[in-house]
């Protein structure tokens, strides 16, 4: 029995063993490129693609001139409150309106509506006041037009003040929603 189990080790350390291989040259590699001298070689101007046009007169890129420009209502971007209110003033309504039919007619545009409040009232209060302030305002944008994968809001309450100081002037300039676009937040 020993003998049988020595012989079929040695014939499978044999049918493990390999032949060594001939060595194999290297692939040779051919310039197929035409030489411009060679008959039928044609050479062209490389053509390059279009650029987006900007008016360098007055830097504006024709993308966000509405949206930037000061004589366009688009530019403002504020909407103020009386204090402890969130419902839109009459006079913030046109402005409202013009930025929804901006992201109506703009689908990939993007806005983020910040509500901020004076510093008056407690932290949780201001919270919960900005964000129905800016809550209104998306009401307000989807109602017009704009959807509401476009638009996001939120609260900052009392934590980004536009005017510093504790006294009305201040304060009126505090009690407001901001609309941000892509790319300016």
């Amino acid at each position: 029995m020993r003998a049988i189990w020595t012989a079929l080790t040695f014939v499978t350390l044999a049918a493990c063993s390999s032949t060594p291989t001939q060595e194999q040259s290297p692939a040779s590699v051919e310039d197929r490129q035409p030489s411009a001298t060679q008959p039928g070689a044609q050479t062209q101007p490389v053509q390059r693609p279009p650029v987006a046009g900007v008016d360098l007169t007055t830097g504006k890129t024709p993308a966000r001139t509405a949206l930037t420009d000061p004589a366009s209502i688009l530019s403002k971007r504020s909407i103020f409150y009386d204090f402890d209110r969130y419902d839109i003033k009459d006079e913030y309504k046109g402005l409202v309106e013009a930025h929804a039919r901006y992201l109506r007619d703009n689908r990939t545009a993007r806005m983020l509506i910040q509500g901020n409040t004076d510093e008056r009232g407690g932290r949780e209060y201001n919270l919960a006041l900005g964000q129905r302030r800016s809550e209104g305002v998306k009401r307000m944008l989807m109602l017009l037009g704009a959807t509401e994968a476009q638009v996001e809001a939120v609260s900052l309450g009392e934590e980004k003040p536009k005017a510093a100081g504790s006294n009305e002037a201040a304060w009126a300039q505090n009690r407001r929603s901001d609309m941000l676009y892509g790319g300016e937040y």
